[in-house]
């Protein structure tokens, strides 16, 4: 994409000589952006604008250039597309608006220049977007006015107000970037294609972006693993409702959304995902002037108590630590301090505290073995002399090898010292909460680049098996295989379960009974009932032959009650699990964007009331299944409480591995449920399963719902 981001010529197809048109400011902001190569202004009247000569036509330019902006109407914009092609454009950005934003027939003409640009392998930008700055190759093909600083931030929108709004911010506040794009309508220059190429730009440290939608969920994540593995990747994403999904008809689609696959993505692939405007600058501005942190361990210093617990507690809630400092430091804050003054972690240097006293304890606390950043709290006094103790905090941070931040409390005539904190590169925040989340954020992504690789494994399975019984489902118009249908896709796919069979009769049911051995489990089956609960389909401990004969003919008799057109095959007969066997659940749902995401649980009928869940998006690998296992609140009754032995965590990963592998081989199945899985100390089982098949379209493409092998790889 240098061609779109360093181009030697520039094309303004649509330029203007009325000020405040498009074509216009767009020529007006590329000359005075300093852009050295060749302008070639087009417009049907000719003449000159800006002291450039206009072109009567794209075909009167008698070279290829590298990029060409189009500000023309609409129904201009293919035509003009057509003829850059001729004179051998290598970047199209369209700034036109009025394509797939206002409905169908704009929807076919940006999918026409789509097609077109992505068959003569030119990178098209917009349409509907704001253009771009390259403040490093002194471009400026947008509409944004102002002149914006050199930075080593790179941001991305697909809203092109948002980038107005951010415009405005950075010239106010004096915020540099190495890029910024806007990427419109995105139909060809994605996300994914920013992520990729600002992770290999040597211009930019730190990549923001602002999205409403993935285009290609699985190359987004691809290129994430990547350039995250190298740079930070700081993302915001609206749209957090699943509002608009399908109507799911299990457990699991009812409590998975859009937002909890994007969740997933993001942290899987290593992004750092905000919800607010203000947290997306003040991180990438931390990251680009401040080390990673090499621990977890912080250390506080305050002049105040309340901004002091304040501190602890937002540390208390994140994945930093506050250990005591070594004797040594103790030894030596003694003497500078009253005896009533805390001299632990945090340490307060009270109301008194002068920038003598801040120095010494950040040199202090930031030579402290067991430090590995610093947290610096001033609340300002009376007697205090802001500006020189922003000084001397500026100086001795730099004088020390740790991350060190800043937090000034109150607002009133500390302007200065803020200024003073951003020459030297020291984040300051408003509050302490907000410094201590950065801090947490930055110490999360040393973790992340030091991690190790991800173990993929591909379980054994009868493919075959599992294939006929889809296929058979499909050509009978199933649109849902209950648990007597799907265990045999169970069985395929190698998870064990409880010894069961299907009864027909009462005397059928005791039979199975006496070879399976008392007690059994009786449930109902019929293709027409997905929750057995609402037929009272389900009874327990059935410890003799009456017993089950009464309730066979008891819940088949209800089941006809409360569901009169539903075909009723009888029952299953099933084995009773182990009295110590805990209930979870594990299932996958497809996302739109994502692909299948799996989620892991408690089981039973309460998991949609505790929503108490973990999310992981295919593939799953090893360790991401073990991560989902110990993720919900509810992991301690799984490890076991007052001598309880714990469940067996293998069997738990080995289930999730393999509805991961299902959910790749099987495009078909939208969505599956293991509720429950009986899990005890040395087996899970699977005692119930239910699964919703749909019909692919015969053109439908399996890409990005099956095993991605680069993902894989990189992970």
């Amino acid at each position: 994409m240098d061609s779109l981001f360093t181009p030697s010529s520039i094309a303004v197809v649509g330029a203007s000589a009325v000020s405040g048109k498009i074509g216009n400011t767009i020529l007006t902001n590329l000359q005075s952006a300093g852009f050295k190569g060749e302008l070639c202004p087009v417009n049907s009247r000719g003449g000159t604008i800006c002291g450039l000569k206009v072109y009567k036509s794209i075909s009167e330019i008698d070279h290829p250039v590298d990029l060409a902006v189009i500000a023309v109407p609409r129904e201009a914009v293919l035509s003009a597309v057509n003829d850059l092609i001729k004179i051998g454009v290598r970047s199209v950005a369209v700034l036109s608006a009025g394509f797939r934003e206002v409905g169908r027939e704009g929807w076919i003409l940006e999918k026409q220049i789509s097609e077109l640009a992505e068959k003569n392998s030119i990178y098209l930008l917009g349409p509907n977007c704001l253009g771009f700055i390259n403040t490093s190759a002194n471009v400026n093909a947008s509409i944004a006015s102002g002149t914006l600083l050199t930075g080593t931030t790179a941001f991305f929108s697909q809203s092109g107000s948002l980038c107005v709004a951010v415009l405005d911010w950075a010239l106010e506040h004096e915020i540099g970037f190495s890029k910024f794009v806007s990427l419109g309508n995105k139909p060809v220059l994605n996300e994914s294609s920013m992520i990729e190429y600002l992770g290999n730009d040597p211009e930019t440290k730190v990549i923001l972006g602002y999205v409403e939608n993935i285009t290609d969920g699985r190359r987004f994540m691809e290129q994430a693993v990547k350039v995250s593995m190298k740079k930070p990747i700081i993302m915001m994403k609206s749209g957090t409702t699943a509002a608009g999904a399908r109507a799911a008809s299990s457990h699991t689609g009812a409590i998975s959304g859009s937002d909890q696959a994007c969740d997933a993505a993001f942290h899987q692939a290593g992004i750092i995902r905000v919800d607010r405007l203000e947290e997306l600058f003040k991180l990438a501005n931390a990251f680009s002037c401040q080390e990673l942190p090499l621990g977890p361990n912080l250390g506080i210093i305050t002049n105040s108590g309340g901004p002091g617990i304040l501190a602890a507690d937002a540390c208390g809630e994140s994945s930093l630590r506050m250990p005591s400092f070594s004797l040594a430091t103790i030894a030596e804050l003694q003497p500078m301090l009253p005896g009533y003054a805390s001299i632990y972690n945090p340490v307060d240097l009270l109301r008194e505290a002068d920038a003598g006293h801040y120095c010494k304890a950040i040199k202090l606390i930031g030579l402290d073995p067991a430090i590995n950043s610093v947290l610096v709290i001033v609340s300002p006094s009376d007697n205090m002399n802001l500006t020189e103790v922003a000084e001397t905090i500026a100086i001795c941070s730099s004088e020390i090898s740790k991350p060190v931040f800043c937090c000034l409390m109150g607002r009133k005539n500390s302007e200065e010292a803020r200024s003073i904190f951003s020459k030297a590169g020291v984040p300051v925040y408003d509050f302490p909460k907000q410094a201590v989340r950065a801090m947490d954020s930055m110490y999360k992504y040393a973790i992340w680049k030091g991690r190790a690789l991800r173990t993929f494994e591909t379980p054994d399975r009868d493919y075959d098996a599992a294939r006929e019984i889809v296929d058979s489902a499909l050509r009978s118009g199933r649109s849902e295989l209950v648990e007597f249908q799907a265990r045999d896709i169970v069985t395929a796919y190698g998870l064990p379960s409880p010894d069961s069979d299907l009864a027909r009769c009462g005397d059928e049911a005791v039979a199975l009974a006496k070879r399976l051995g008392f007690p059994v489990v009786l449930k109902i089956a019929s293709p027409d009932i997905s929750y057995k609960s609402d037929v009272n389909g389900v009874w327990l401990n059935l410890n003799t032959e009456d017993e089950v004969r009464n309730a066979f003919w008891q819940i088949t008799a209800e089941a006809q009650r409360l569901k009169p057109d539903a075909y009723i095959a009888g029952c299953l007969v099933q084995q009773m699990a182990s009295k110590d066997a805990r209930e979870i659940i594990i299932g996958f749902q497809r996302d739109e964007q994502f692909g299948p995401l799996l989620m892991f649980g408690l089981g039973g009928v309460y998991v949609e009331v505790l929503k108490d869940i973990s999310y992981r998006l295919t593939p799953l690998s090893v360790e991401d299944a073990a991560e989902m296992v110990r993720e919900i609140r509810s992991y301690m009754l799984l490890k076991g409480v007052r001598g309880g032995e714990p469940a067996d965590f293998d069997a738990i990963t080995d289930v999730l591995i393999r509805m991961s592998c299902l959910a790749d081989d099987f495009p078909e199945i939208y969505e599956a449920e293991f509720n429950p899985v009986l899990v005890s100390s040395d087996e899970a089982l699977v005692a119930d399963a239910h699964m919703t098949i749909v019909k692919l379209p015969s053109d439908s493409k399996e890409s990005g719902l099956s095993v991605d092998d680069d993902l894989s790889k990189e992970a």
